[in-house]
């Protein structure tokens, strides 16, 4: 393929991706699948160009004045410093390249506004959530929004119930990956960003189960629910049972787990997975008519949200998100919390998390939560981390867990630990 023919593909494939919520990973395969023209070098210049544009689209749209795809792909070669007469040649309308800029767009290409860009285009997210990331970040806005917007590396967790994370560690470094332990999680190993890193879902070590890709941050809230051998637990939004797993790990595979969720698609992919782990005791269950059953030790809510922690693995996230969405998530975050509260002992634990950083799924919902349950409390993260045994001190200034790539290094990510009082 030409260069103006890879920008036509990264084109129309973020047209497509304005009509569709599929993931842009999985939207790109399924491109390259009905393209086999296209050629390795050709589809890794695309995903380039394609995941720029997507992590910062707010910007390339404020430079441009047009939200359009067409738009932002020029904005991004603005923004690798392509001559303009350059740009006119790739825009030439021949082959299979885009057609010739309109009068409009040479005069945007010819033309820096000189307004200031706007916190909100410069920080990369939609301009109704500046408020909320105030309250979040404060002063520190930009650079964590910044963070959030940079390439995010590639965490391992070691499944303790087949290997060590020192052997897993010194047979990837041997195979020749660039490969260190996360700061933080126990069982995390990471891996920068970069080509050649999708080898490792057939490596050996993966296929015999001995790790699975989990960012550190959702270790370290698989560890903050304390889940011990023997115990009864529900993983509410299961999904495809990251989380289920992690913790079938800590309770070295004795108890019961239900891992439960709406969707049956992801949810089939846990028993491979399971299977692979080593893991016997979870137990998947379909939430379409039915609800779990009895009282559990602990209730994971891995609740569904805005997905703003993870802008940096999914940044097509940053343009779907909406004020009406958002207070959708709001609604049904409660409603999971409400639904953990009835299957929860005397003296239980309920951890609620979410990959998220907005305060209106986080502390909001908890806030809310205990004024409609006032048999609940709030326990200490910082504390509950230390009884975990792992190394070194969580930033954790107040009950909760909050992570950012900015402070922690690791995705967004929130947890909150609550006890329900013995009767």
């Amino acid at each position: 393929m030409t260069p103006s023919a890879r920008l036509q593909a990264t084109i129309e494939i973020l047209e497509q991706l304005r009509k569709s919520n599929q993931p842009a990973d999985r939207l790109l395969r399924d491109w390259a699948r009905g393209h086999r023209f296209a050629g390795s070098k050709d589809r890794a210049a695309i995903a380039e160009h394609l995941f720029a544009v997507l992590r910062h689209q707010f910007s390339f749209a404020w430079r441009m004045q047009s939200d359009e795809p067409r738009s932002a792909v020029i904005a991004s070669l603005l923004s690798q410093g392509t001559p303009s007469d350059q740009i006119e040649i790739l825009f030439d309308g021949t082959g299979y390249g885009p057609t010739v800029l309109s009068e409009e767009e040479r005069r945007r290409v010819a033309t820096v506004s000189a307004d200031q860009m706007p916190v909100s285009a410069e920080g990369e997210f939609p301009p109704f959530l500046q408020a909320e990331l105030e309250r979040v970040f404060g002063e520190n806005l930009l650079p964590q929004m910044k963070a959030l917007a940079a390439r995010a590396p590639v965490d391992l967790r070691v499944n303790s119930l087949k290997a060590s994370r020192e052997k897993a560690l010194t047979s990837l470094l041997a195979d020749g990956y660039v490969a260190e332990p996360t700061k933080f999680s126990p069982h995390g190993i990471r891996l920068p960003s970069g080509v050649g890193l999708s080898t490792l879902s057939r490596h050996p070590l993966f296929e015999a189960g001995d790790f699975e890709f989990q960012d550190e941050a959702a270790q370290i809230a698989s560890l903050l629910a304390l889940a011990r051998p023997g115990e009864r637990v529900l993983d509410l939004a299961a999904g495809a049972g990251g989380k289920s797993l992690a913790l079938a790990a800590e309770m070295k595979n004795q108890g019961e787990i239900v891992a439960s969720d709406v969707d049956g698609r992801r949810l089939s992919a846990l028993d491979p997975r399971a299977i692979r782990a080593g893991v016997s005791i979870i137990r998947p269950l379909l939430l379409q008519g039915q609800e779990p059953d009895g009282l559990f030790d602990l209730v994971f809510v891995d609740a569904p949200c805005s997905g703003t922690g993870i802008w940096r693995r999914q940044p097509e996230l940053r343009g779907r998100l909406t004020q009406s969405w958002l207070a959708e998530l709001c609604s049904t975050q409660d409603r999971l919390l409400d639904l953990a509260a009835t299957r929860l002992k005397a003296g239980g634990r309920l951890v609620y998390a979410t990959c998220s950083v907005l305060p209106a799924e986080n502390e909001d919902r908890l806030a809310a939560f205990l004024a409609r349950h006032p048999g609940f409390r709030l326990v200490n993260a910082a504390a509950i981390w230390r009884e975990t045994g792992a190394s070194g001190d969580l930033p954790t200034p107040d009950d909760f867990f909050r992570a950012s790539p900015y402070v922690t290094g690791t995705d967004g990510f929130f947890a909150g630990i609550l006890r329900s009082e013995a009767v």
